[in-house]
């Protein structure tokens, strides 16, 4: 697996930082793959699993119950680790799934699916569970286009314009995994050493991840508040992420870079840069949020149950924190094992 990466990554023009780093397979990656098989290994039998049931006056049991979706399409960028978590989720509920990954992770993905083959073989398995899609750009919009087989569900993981192509063309349900774009609000009665570590770890730990931190907003009624701005606006920058301020933070930090474009608010960077802003209450944090964020993860810091309650209760995010970082929207942090995506959809399919 190490071999087959080394591969890609001889291949790959580091012209998009945070891809290259998705593509990375190390040891502890490929420890990673083995926790999430053994974890869904771990988990019960989802198929068949009777959900609900009713007896009517009209004579009618009515049972609902578990059943596979039948065959997947995933199309992802970069991680070879999806080609893991992805198949040993389908396999795990009956499904087949098909796997299109990105050009840059070829090598890694093909070996990756013959050892996927090997064990289904070893087990008197069908190989066409889990198979690879090898296909250019074209080739699998015209795919999207007329399938050659029927497809039950598409999971596009990718760009918005990867995202939007996919809703118009499938002929199937479309499960959105959205963008991050991620924020974190740091109340008046935050505990704000906490605040600094979580705001480092959810912005500096792997940029390249859809749940790290792109926007900081900061209750200017905290104590010390300018003192507070200024700490957090170095700390940032001596850890190498390039920072911009809006009006009301330029006002008191001169030198920082002034944002120009307000619609940077609605940006996901995948990079080591942030924006820092000012609010002057919970009501105009939770309002900047729902209108600019990816409806991913978003974070309060605050030691007031009640605020946070409100601040959860308000934000229209998958996830929503109190005191913890983003990067936990997570399948293996959340205790689920592996993950096919973070869903950002809110009508789910049957």
């Amino acid at each position: 697996i190490l071999n087959a990466n080394k591969k890609d990554l001889d291949l790959f023009t580091k012209e998009d930082q945070a891809m290259y780093d998705r593509l990375i397979v190390t040891n502890g990656k490929i420890d990673g793959m083995i926790g999430s098989i053994k974890e869904v290994m771990s988990q019960e039998d989802p198929v068949g699993k009777i959900i609900s049931t009713k007896n009517l006056d009209n004579g009618l049991d009515i049972t609902n119950k578990t059943a596979p979706f039948g065959t997947i399409m995933i199309i992802y960028e970069s991680r070879p680790d999806v080609t893991i978590e992805a198949a040993v989720l389908a396999f795990k509920a009956s499904n087949k799934i098909l796997l299109k990954g990105g050009k840059e992770a070829l090598y890694s993905n093909t070996i990756l699916v013959e050892l996927w083959h090997k064990a289904l073989e070893e087990n008197g398995l069908s190989k066409a569970y889990i198979q690879q899609l090898t296909m250019n750009r074209e080739e699998t919009q015209e795919f999207l286009r007329n399938p050659t087989e029927k497809l039950d569900l598409i999971v596009p993981r990718g760009g918005e314009r990867l995202i939007n192509f996919v809703k118009e063309h499938a002929k199937c349900a479309v499960l959105v995994s959205g963008r991050g774009n991620n924020f974190l609000f740091v109340d008046k009665e935050a505990d704000w050493e906490k605040s600094v570590k979580v705001i480092m770890n959810a912005k500096t730990e792997k940029i390249s991840a859809c749940n790290a931190l792109d926007k900081i907003l900061i209750n200017s009624n905290i104590e010390n508040y300018e003192q507070k701005l200024a700490d957090i606006y170095q700390l940032l920058n001596a850890n190498g992420v390039e920072t911009l301020v809006d009006a009301d933070v330029n006002n008191l930090l001169k030198d920082a870079q002034q944002i120009h474009d307000e619609a940077i608010w609605e940006e996901e960077f995948l990079a080591m840069k942030c924006c820092l802003g000012a609010v002057e209450s919970l009501d105009e944090a939770i309002e900047k949020i729902n209108d600019n964020s990816g409806g991913h993860s978003a974070t309060i810091m605050t030691t007031n149950k009640n605020t946070a309650l409100q601040f959860m209760e308000e934000v229209d995010c998958a996830a929503v924190y109190q005191n913890a970082s983003t990067r936990f929207t997570d399948g293996g942090q959340m205790g689920v094992g592996a993950e096919l995506a973070i869903s950002t959809d809110k009508l789910h399919h049957r």
